[in-house]
C-alpha cells in the first residue's frame, strides 16, 4: 500500500470518527429516542413535564407559534352569555331527549346522539324525518364544549347555534322553529323547569337554545389511561401503547391535525374524502363559505372515545380504525380527476392537504398507533332518561 492512499484512508477514518465524536456530544444534553428505549419514552411521556418530550413531527405548514400538544383532558368554559346552573342543564337534558321538537314527534337529538353509543349512533349516515338518511356521519357530542365550530363543514359559531339547526332541517326533524317553540310552551309541565332555569316560564327559541347547550357542555369524558398516564402514572399504559404514543406525535403525524388535549386542532382540513364525482361528493366547508380554497375541507374531528364512535370520517365509510389508519399509511394517493379538466367543473377539484404524505408504518407500528387510539376513550359511565314532562 503506498503512502498516497495510506493517507486517504487515514482522512477517511479521522472524518468518521469525528462525525462520531461530534454527534454523540451535540445529543449527549437530549438522547435519542428510539423504539428500542421504551423504557425512557415512558419515563418522559409520563414525567408531566412536557418540555422532556420528543418534538412532534410537525408539518412546514403547521403555526409552531400557536401549537399546542396533546394532554389531559379539561373540562370546557361557559360562555358568559350563557353560565352553568344545573336547572338549566337538567331543562336542557330534557329537550335534548323530548321528541316533540320533531313534526313527527318521534325524533329527539339523541335519537342521533344516543348515550348509550357514546352520543353517537354507529351508523354510517343517521335516519331522520320520514326514515330519510342524512349526507353525514353523526359526529359524538362527547366534549363538544371545546369545539370551536359545529357540523363537520363548522356551519354552527357555538352549541347554542348548532341546537337550531336539527330542528328545522328537512332531513332531521323537519319541524318550523316557531312551532317547536310553541308545542314546548304548551306543555304546562315544562313551565316549572323554565322557570327555575331562567327566573320565568316565558319559553322562546332562544332560551331552548342555551338549555340545550348548557346540558351538551356536561357531557364529557372521564378521565381516561392516556390522561392518567401525562399526569404522572407511568403505569397506566403498556409498552405497546408507550410506542403508539410516540408513534402519534412522530412518525405517524398525527399530532399535525389532532392535537390540544382535545385532540383535534379545530381547523379543517381536506384529506381527500371529498368523494369528487360520485353520487357521495361532498365539498365540506365550500357549502358554507363558497370560498374554493375550503372545497373538500371538514373539521378535524375530537379522537376522544374514538374506539367507540365508529364508523369514521364524515361519510362514515370507514368500519374499522385499521381502515382509518391504512388510510393515512398510504398518504391517501386519490387519483387526479382528469375526465374533468377542461370542464366546467375544473375549477371545482379539490386538493389535498399538503399534511399528507406515506409514512411507511409496518405492522408492528400499525398495531401500536390503534393500541394507543383505544387509549382515549373512557368509561362508558351511566345516563339517566329524563321523564319527559306532560
Amino acid at each position: 500500500m503506498n503512502y498516497k492512499l495510506k493517507t486517504i484512508i487515514f482522512l477517511v477514518i479521522a472524518v468518521v470518527i469525528f462525525g462520531a465524536l461530534y454527534f454523540i456530544d451535540s445529543h449527549a444534553n437530549k438522547p435519542e429516542l428510539t423504539y428500542n428505549s421504551i423504557s425512557k419514552l415512558r419515563e418522559v411521556y409520563s414525567s408531566t413535564d412536557q418540555t422532556l418530550w420528543p418534538e412532534p413531527n410537525l408539518d412546514e405548514t403547521i403555526d409552531k407559534s400557536t401549537f399546542k400538544d396533546i394532554g389531559a383532558l379539561n373540562k370546557p368554559e361557559f360562555p358568559e352569555n350563557n353560565p352553568y346552573s344545573k336547572e338549566k342543564a337538567k331543562l336542557g337534558k330534557t329537550l335534548f331527549f323530548d321528541p316533540r321538537l320533531s313534526i313527527s314527534g318521534q325524533i329527539a337529538c339523541a335519537s342521533c346522539h344516543n348515550p348509550e353509543l357514546a352520543w353517537t349512533d354507529n351508523s354510517t349516515r343517521s335516519f331522520g324525518h320520514d326514515r330519510q338518511t342524512g349526507a353525514r356521519n353523526s359526529m359524538t357530542i362527547i366534549n363538544s364544549g371545546l369545539a370551536h365550530e359545529l357540523f363537520w363543514d363548522g356551519r354552527a359559531n357555538s352549541l347554542e347555534d348548532q341546537a337550531r339547526f336539527p330542528i328545522a332541517d328537512p332531513v332531521e326533524m323537519n319541524e318550523k322553529l316557531n312551532i317547536a317553540v310553541d308545542k314546548i310552551a304548551n306543555i304546562n309541565g315544562y313551565k316549572p323547569l323554565f322557570k327555575s332555569a331562567f327566573g320565568s316560564d316565558s319559553v322562546s327559541l332562544l332560551r331552548i337554545q342555551k338549555a340545550i347547550a348548557t346540558f351538551e357542555r356536561t357531557v364529557n369524558s372521564y378521565k381516561t389511561r392516556f390522561d392518567k398516564f401525562v399526569l404522572g402514572d407511568s403505569t397506566k399504559l403498556t409498552n405497546q401503547e408507550v410506542l403508539g404514543l410516540h408513534l402519534f406525535r412522530t412518525k405517524a403525524r398525527c399530532i399535525n391535525c389532532h392535537n390540544t388535549p382535545y385532540f383535534s386542532d379545530n381547523k379543517f382540513h381536506n384529506d381527500g374524502q371529498t368523494l369528487f364525482g360520485t353520487k357521495n361528493e361532498d365539498f365540506g366547508r365550500y357549502v358554507v363559505t363558497k370560498n374554493k380554497e375550503d372545497i373538500g375541507k371538514f373539521r378535524t374531528p375530537t379522537l376522544r372515545e374514538i374506539s367507540r364512535t365508529g364508523p369514521w370520517m364524515h361519510h362514515g365509510h370507514f368500519p374499522s380504525l385499521l381502515d382509518v389508519v391504512e388510510f393515512y399509511n398510504l398518504g391517501n394517493p386519490a387519483p387526479i380527476q382528469k375526465k374533468y379538466l377542461g370542464t366546467e367543473r375544473d375549477s371545482l377539484i379539490p386538493n389535498n392537504s399538503p399534511i399528507l404524505e406515506k409514512l411507511n408504518l409496518n405492522k408492528e407500528e400499525i398495531n401500536a398507533l390503534l393500541a394507543f387510539l383505544e387509549t382515549l376513550s373512557s368509561n362508558k359511565g351511566r345516563t339517566l332518561i329524563p321523564e319527559l314532562p306532560k
